[in-house]
C-alpha cells in the first residue's frame, strides 16, 4: 500500500540506490529512480570488447546475507536471481622474494598454513587469537552499528543502557584508540602475514595504521560468510536488482540526471532534472556521493550545517587496467594480491604524501579461473587495480599514466611471475583517478567514498537519515555503514527502512507531507 500521495525518489542507480528502491517498492511505496548514466549499477559496470568481459568496479562479493535480505523483502529467494560460486582459497598472495600464501576461509586451516609458511614465529596461534577478537568486533558491529542509521557514537547506544555493565564492556571491546595495523601486529609477528591481513582495510580505501581497530571485524565477516563470485560477474548483481525493481513497479529513469534537490520549509519536496523538469516527491534517498549531494544539489543552511559537522576526507582512488590476454596464467587464482616491498612506504606515500606509491600493491582478478566465458578460449579478462591517492590539483593523469602503467606491469613481471604479460595482451583499456572522477561523479576520484581514518571515530560516515533536510536519506559508500559491496547494499536497505519507518510514524495521528494537503510551488533548497 502506498503511504504517500507523491512518490519517493531515489537519486542514483548504483548498488545502494537499487537496494533502496527495491526495499521501498517491496513495502508498497511508489518509487522513481533517477540515474544520470545510461546504465544502472554505478561502479558495478561491465566492459565488453573483442570477446572479453570485465567487471569494471567491485569484483569481490562478501556477506551475501545482505543481498539475500533485500530479495527477501519482496519474498524472492536470492538463488532464483543469482548463481553464486564460493571461492576458497579466497585469494593468493605474492610477496617480494618469491614466497606465496593463500588466504583460507576456515580459521584452523589458515592457522596451520601460517605456521607452515613462517615456522617458529607462533603465527598460527596469533592468527587464532586475532580471529577471536575479529569475531567479537563483528558481533559488536552487528548489534550496535549495522542495519540502522548511525552518524556517530551517540547513535549506537541507548542513553539508558550506556552505563550498564554489558554495554560498557562492549565499548571497551571496540579497542577505541587502537588501529587495525597496530592490533594485527600485536597478534602476529611475520610481516608478510600482517601485510596480507592489513589489506582488509583496502575494502574501505584506507590505511591500516590510521583506521580504527573495530574494522578488524571485517576478517571474521569474510571468514564466516566467505568470498563469492556471481556467475555473469559482479555486474550480475545490479542486473538482478534492476529486474527486481522493475517487477516491483519502480519507475527506472536511466539517462536522467538531477541538478537540484527542491525543498519546502526545510523538507524535501522534489527534484529538478537536468532537462528542467520538476518532479514532486514525498522523500528522497540520495545514492550520489553524500558530500557532492550537499555541495552541488543543496545550498544555504543545509549545506552549511553539513560542511561544519566534520572534515570529509576522500578515500583513495586507483588505476585500473583491463587486460584481455590471449592466454591465461595457470598459477593465478580468481583473486590475487601482489604486495609491495614495504607497506609503510606504500601507505605513507599514498595516504599522507598524496602521491602514487613507487612500488605499489596490485590486486589481480582472473575470473576465467571460475567462469571461462569471460574470455575467448584459453584467454583471460585480467583486471588489475592499484590504489593511488585521491585527486589533488597538481595530478595530471594524462601525463602520469604511461609511466605508472610501466611501474605496474614491471611489478607483475617481477613478483607475480607474469614475465611475458605484454606479449599476451590483445586488448587493453584503463581507468585513472581522473577517469573515475568523471565517469562516476565521486568526490575527488575516490573509489570508496570517504576515508575511514581516525583511531576513535574513523568508522563513522554521514548517517542515513539527514539531520539537515527532513525527508532526505543517504545511501552509498560515502554514507553509513561505508564502502564495499555488502556495506553499500546495506546502506540502501537502511536508508529505505529508516524512511519507511519515519513515514509509518507520520501516519499515526498526523498527516504525512503531501497526502491531503495542497502542494505550493517547489523552490530550490535553501
Amino acid at each position: 500500500m502506498n503511504h504517500t500521495s507523491a512518490p519517493i525518489g531515489v537519486l542514483g542507480g548504483g548498488l545502494g540506490g537499487l537496494a533502496a528502491a527495491c526495499t521501498l517498492a517491496a513495502r508498497g511505496h511508489e518509487v522513481i529512480l533517477f540515474e544520470r548514466n545510461l546504465w544502472l549499477g554505478g561502479k558495478a559496470a561491465v566492459l565488453q570488447e573483442q570477446g572479453f568481459r570485465f567487471d569494471m568496479g567491485p569484483t569481490i562479493l562478501t556477506l551475501p546475507s545482505v543481498l539475500r535480505r533485500i530479495f527477501n523483502e519482496a519474498g524472492r529467494p536470492l538463488e532464483r536471481h543469482l548463481e553464486l560460486v564460493r571461492l576458497d582459497p579466497q585469494w593468493r598472495c605474492f610477496f617480494e622474494g618469491g614466497s606465496t600464501l593463500d588466504l583460507l576461509a576456515e580459521v584452523e586451516a589458515m592457522a596451520g598454513a601460517i605456521d607452515r609458511f613462517a615456522p617458529g614465529c607462533g603465527g598460527g596461534e596469533g592468527y587464532r587469537r586475532f580471529m577471536r577478537l575479529a569475531r567479537k568486533l563483528h558481533d559488536i558491529s552487528d548489534r550496535y552499528f549495522f542495519w540502522r542509521s548511525i552518524g556517530g557514537m551517540r547513535d549506537m547506544f541507548d542513553a539508558r543502557a550506556t552505563f550498564k555493565p554489558g554495554t560498557l564492556k562492549d565499548v571497551l571491546a571496540m579497542r577505541m584508540g587502537s588501529t587495525v595495523g597496530g592490533t594485527l601486529r600485536a597478534h602476529i609477528r611475520d610481516p608478510r602475514v600482517t601485510q596480507m591481513l592489513d589489506h582488509y582495510t583496502q575494502y574501505v580505501g584506507s590505511a591500516p595504521d590510521a583506521s580504527p581497530a573495530v574494522l578488524c571485524g571485517i576478517a571474521n565477516m569474510q571468514s564466516q560468510e566467505g568470498v563469492w563470485y556471481p556467475l555473469g560477474g559482479t555486474g550480475a548483481v545490479p542486473r538482478a536488482l534492476a529486474r527486481l525493481a522493475a517487477e516491483l513497479g519502480v519507475d527506472l529513469r536511466a539517462g536522467t540526471g538531477v541538478r537540484r534537490i527542491l525543498t519546502r520549509n526545510g523538507a524535501v519536496a522534489g527534484v529538478e532534472t537536468d532537462a528542467g523538469e520538476q518532479v514532486p516527491l514525498s522523500a528522497l534517498v540520495s545514492n550520489a556521493d553524500s558530500v557532492r549531494t550537499h555541495r552541488e544539489l543543496l545550498n544555504g543552511a543545509a549545506q552549511t550545517r553539513f560542511e561544519r559537522r566534520r572534515r570529509y576526507e576522500p578515500a583513495c582512488s586507483g588505476v585500473v587496467l583491463y587486460l584481455g590476454l590471449k592466454k591465461g596464467y595457470d598459477h593465478l587464482l580468481h583473486h590475487n594480491f601482489v604486495f609491495s616491498r614495504d607497506p609503510h612506504e606504500e601507505f605513507e606515500t599514498i595516504y599522507r604524501r598524496g602521491e602514487p606509491a613507487p612500488d605499489p600493491t596490485a590486486y589481480l582478478c582472473a575470473p576465467a579461473r571460475t567462469e571461462p566465458e569471460v574470455a575467448p578460449p584459453g584467454g583471460e579478462a585480467l583486471y588489475v587495480l592499484v590504489h593511488t591517492p585521491y585527486l589533488r590539483p597538481h595530478h595530471d593523469w594524462k601525463v602520469r599514466f604511461p609511466e605508472y602503467r610501466r611501474v605496474i606491469l614491471d611489478k607483475l613481471k617481477r613478483v607475480a611471475g607474469l614475465e611475458d604479460i605484454e606479449e599476451r595482451i590483445v586488448f587493453e583499456a584503463s581507468l585513472t583517478p581522473q577517469g573515475i572522477n568523471d565517469r562516476y561523479h565521486v568526490l575527488n576520484g575516490a573509489i570508496y567514498g570517504l576515508a575511514s581514518h581516525g583511531r576513535f571515530f574513523g568508522a563513522f560516515k554521514p548517517g542515513n537519515r539527514s539531520p539537515d533536510v527532513r525527508g532526505l536519506y543517504l545511501a552509498g559508500g560515502s554514507a553509513h555503514p561505508g564502502p564495499g559491496m555488502p556495506m553499500v547494499l546495506m546502506s540502501g536497505w537502511i536508508a529505505a527502512d529508516t524512511l519507511d519507518r519515519d513515514l509509518a510514524g507520520a501516519t499515526d495521528g498526523s498527516t504525512p507531507r503531501g497526502r491531503n494537503t495542497p502542494r505550493p510551488a517547489l523552490t530550490p533548497a535553501a
